[in-house]
């Protein structure tokens, strides 16, 4: 079962929203994270299955390392917004690292996310 970790800033949930929405059917089969209001958005969108971790200001993006770290998911998704991100919302260098030292793909748009989607679930079929 794939393990995919979805998280947003929030001018980019808009986004993730409608990424999600591309590959909601085949998502039900995996073992989604998401961080609190990311993962309230889908559950509300499209009734997926979500084990939501503390929202990003909270530390919720540190969980999503802390599982990367333990060898518990295969991807993260994180639409980040580069230009107009609020200090409140995570930074993504500390997930970046622990991705990169664990040699787990790290989407930070949605073309590299829906890249990652679409190869992931074709595998798993």
């Amino acid at each position: 079962m794939l393990r995919i970790a979805l998280i947003a800033h929030d001018n980019k949930k808009d986004s993730m929203v409608e990424l999600v929405g591309k590959f909601a059917e085949e998502l039900r089969d995996c073992l989604l994270v998401a961080t609190g209001k990311t993962g309230a958005l889908l559950k509300k969108h499209y009734d997926l299955d979500i084990k939501r971790v503390m929202s990003g200001p909270l530390g919720g993006d540190q969980q999503v390392g802390a599982m990367v770290a333990g060898g518990k998911l295969d991807a993260v998704i994180f639409l980040r917004d580069p230009l107009t991100a609020q200090p409140h919302e995570p930074d993504i260098t500390a997930l970046m690292r622990v991705c990169d030292v664990h040699d787990i793909p790290l989407a930070t748009n949605n073309a590299s996310g829906m890249l990652i989607l679409k190869d992931f679930l074709s595998r798993n079929r």
